[in-house]
């Protein structure tokens, strides 16, 4: 944790060095006056070198500390966090490392800065437009709308602004090689870094819908869209609210300023004689120095109410709208239709809200009365909801603005914290347990995978480390259950090798001249499995659960010999055709004795193949073996590789009633069968293996003839 904190603690620097950076370019081009702006310099550059995070932060401190001494600033500060966010998406996508990639940066970066940040002053009421200049040279060309000069002139200004932004920020970064680049981004890890390799190992799978950090970004996003939605609709509403409510007062503190300025006595005199009268010049200059006094006050004005309309006292002139002449009758508006009994009688009115031939007005009334406490006539004061709607909007810009650059941030924020505290940890996890299945049943790569997922270290302090432990847990005891039921399984193997040993070995004492046959057959049989193995031949039968049952259970295929008297089984001569009926019923008794066996055992087990062997490793390719007769491959293939080896130890082996034949004879006669009576692939690879044929006839036969080994 110390080394991380370190590490961070170098981040913060260059996210403190970033921010001086777009600060102090910024005002020395400001001091300058040059027509660059040189403010997201340090965003571009920390976000190229650090990532979102760091990036995102220099830019949303950047316009926070501006807006302390430029108001301004806080309009654009979603634009500095937006650059900074597409510095980083483009980065990782390898765009700074090509001329046209860095082409393009520059590209998008000014639509951002330059054509989002021209829409702003649209909506802003006050706020200079930059290229105001070149927007009326291309307005004046007559290609573009209005609009699209303004959009086109902020892009060409931010262009420059962003190739020197952008060529600085890639110099920088070539100048500091790439293994510091990963100082300057912000870690936590909660498990070993190491395993960093599995972090994203689950990004393609093709089952996921939407990735884990996905969701948490829609739930986020969409929750603070929701409550942002809400926050500024409620605080829009407050906001409309209490100006309309402020301008309302000041309204009606305005017209009762200008009330304590008219004598009601002197209105009539006021309506006949109107500007004759010293005294009305003077009311009516009093009046106009109220209305400059207050610049939320756009008309102010005395109309006596009577049935035909509003007879004007005094109509303040502005510099806009010259007032109407003394005396002068104007019709009510619509808007005051359900006013004008209360008028009438001379009572207050609260402030109106009108939107009539005389603009979008609030209007605020204060009755005048004479010494003998009749109404003489009203003062009315308007405020232009004009202004309102703009000041309303430009609140509203703000605040989306602070929002988008918050939300950003947010997001930076959230995407940091799962990846270090859920994303990387599930992910190598996931990877882990992916590999430990991938495993197989080899007992080191299980042993190896337990290794690989205890080296994950994840410390995370939550659920996601107790998942951790458990998967450690159980990958260990499943490992430890394989070990113990591999133990078994080869001592079972053993046991079931010694028992088929003993079987044969019962067989072979009885018979005086086999001399090893068990022994010479399997290793004979073994050689030819995997030559067919190695060729290729019969790919859908030779599996490795098939090579072994076969070499095992080869020592059984005389099994039936048990059964043969010793007189004929041992008699030193060549038997008569009875003998010989009687000897050829070893293989069935083989089989049938096998079978039982099998009938013992439940499911799979190896001796299928040993009563195949048993029972029809006599039979010939050709159809005129014994004991059923069958030919080709429906005899089957562990019984015709067994014929194989069976014959050729019978050939190069002494019996009571002849010696060994020489070695080339052997292989001469076994040649002469292929296809006849033997498979001829089995004979193939037999062929193909006399220097191990050779080493099992000099292992057994010792005391042979040298011309029996060849």
């Amino acid at each position: 944790m110390e080394e991380y904190r370190r590490h961070n603690l170098v981040t913060v620097g260059l996210c403190v060095a970033g921010v001086a950076v777009n600060l102090l370019l910024s005002m020395c081009i400001t001091a300058i006056g040059m027509p660059l702006y040189l403010d997201t310099v340090g965003s571009v550059t920390v976000a190229a070198m650090g990532g979102y995070l760091p990036g995102i932060i220099v830019g949303f401190v950047t316009n926070i500390v501006k807006s302390t001494y430029d108001a301004s600033a806080i309009y654009y500060g979603g634009l500095n966090v937006l650059i900074a966010f597409a510095t980083t998406w483009m980065v990782h996508r390898g765009w700074m490392k090509r001329a046209p990639g860095i082409i393009g940066m520059i590209l998008v970066l000014a639509l951002i800065g330059g054509g989002l940040g021209a829409a702003i002053p649209w909506f802003m009421d006050g706020l200079a437009f930059d290229s105001e200049s070149l927007a009326d040279i291309l307005y004046e060309t007559g290609i573009f709308s209005n609009g699209g000069a303004y959009l086109t002139a902020g892009i060409i200004t931010d262009l420059s602004d962003k190739t020197v932004t952008v060529l600085i920020a890639v110099i920088i970064c070539r100048l500091v090689p790439d293994r510091y680049h990963e100082m300057f981004s912000f870690t936590c890890w909660m498990q070993s870094p190491d395993s960093s390799r599995n972090i994203l190992s689950g990004e393609s799978s093709p089952v996921r819908v939407m990735s884990f950090q996905k969701k948490i970004l829609l739930m986020l996003g969409v929750s603070l869209t929701t409550v942002a939605i809400v926050c500024a609709a409620t605080s829009y509403n407050i906001y409309q609210k209490t100006v309309i409510s402020e301008r309302s007062r000041i309204a009606q503190r305005t017209v009762e300023i200008a009330a304590g300025q008219l004598d009601g006595d002197r209105i009539d005199d006021f309506l006949e004689h109107g500007p004759e009268l010293e005294e009305y010049r003077e009311t009516e200059r009093s009046l106009a120095g109220i209305l400059k006094s207050s610049e939320d006050i756009a008309y102010l004005y005395v109309y006596r109410v009577e049935e035909d309309g509003c007879h004007v006292v005094f109509d303040i002139d502005t510099e806009e709208t010259p007032g109407e002449e003394t005396g002068t009758v104007i019709a009510f508006d619509p808007g005051f239709a359900d006013y004008i009994p209360r008028l009438l009688a001379g009572r207050e009115i609260d402030p109106i809200i009108t939107n009539d031939q005389y603009g979008y007005l609030l209007t605020a009334y204060k009755p005048v009365y004479r010494s003998d406490g009749k109404c003489a006539c009203y003062v009315g004061a308007d405020v232009d909801m004009e202004q309102i709607l703009v000041m309303q909007r430009e609140f509203l810009v703000e605040m989306t603005s602070i929002f988008i650059g918050f939300f950003i941030l947010l997001c930076a924020v959230v995407i940091w914290l799962t990846n270090y505290h859920i994303i990387y940890p599930v992910n190598a996890m996931t990877g882990s347990v992916d590999a430990f299945l991938a495993a197989g049943e080899s007992q080191e790569s299980m042993d190896q995978s337990v290794r690989s997922i205890r080296s994950i270290d994840i410390h995370t302090g939550d659920e996601a480390e107790k998942l951790y432990q458990a998967i450690c847990a159980l990958a260990l005891k499943q490992t430890e259950q394989m070990r113990n039921i591999r133990h078994f399984s080869e001592s079972t193997a053993k046991m079931q090798d010694g028992l088929i040993i003993t079987m044969a070995d019962l067989v072979e004492n009885r018979d005086s001249d086999t001399g090893a046959h068990i022994q010479k057959t399997a290793a004979y049989v073994k050689i030819i499995v995997e030559g067919l193995k190695r060729k290729g031949y019969y790919p859908e039968k030779i599996t490795p659960k098939f090579m072994s049952d076969v070499v095992r259970s080869a020592p059984l295929h005389d099994v039936g010999k048990i059964n043969i008297p010793d007189e004929i089984l041992n008699k030193p001569g060549k038997l008569t055709d009875e003998e010989y009926g009687i000897m050829k019923i070893h293989t069935v008794m083989g089989g049938r004795i096998i079978e039982k066996a099998i009938n013992t055992v439940e499911g799979e087990n190896y001796l299928k193949e040993a009563r195949n062997m048993a029972r029809y490793h006599h039979e010939r390719w050709d159809g005129k073996g014994y004991p059923d007769g069958l030919h080709g491959e429906v005899i089957p293939l562990s019984a015709r590789i067994m014929a194989v080896a069976d014959v050729f130890d019978a050939l190069t082996s002494p019996r009571v009633y002849k010696p060994a034949f020489p070695l080339n004879k052997a292989l001469s006669m076994i040649q002469e069968g292929a296809g006849t009576q033997f498979d001829a692939k089995c004979v193939e690879v037999l062929m193909e293996a006399l220097p191990e044929v050779k080493v099992i006839l000099k292992k057994y036969n010792e005391d042979a003839n040298v011309d029996a080994v060849g």
